[in-house]
């Protein structure tokens, strides 16, 4: 039996590391407005900021 720290890496322990994706505030992408559009495929979706500070994305 290995014990948990000799176990050999699993082949997704071995990809590459992911590049990190664009972070955007929402001071930046809303800015000043409580609800966005994104077009995304086609469809439209909505991305909104609740009175308590959460996002909320509809299509």
């Amino acid at each position: 039996m290995q014990r948990a720290d000799q176990t050999s890496p699993t082949p997704d322990d071995r990809r590459a590391p992911a590049e990190r994706s664009t972070v955007y505030s929402t001071e930046t992408l809303f800015n000043g407005a409580r609800e966005i559009e994104i077009a995304h495929n086609g469809e439209i979706y909505r991305l909104r900021i609740t009175r308590q500070g959460k996002l909320i994305l509809n299509k």
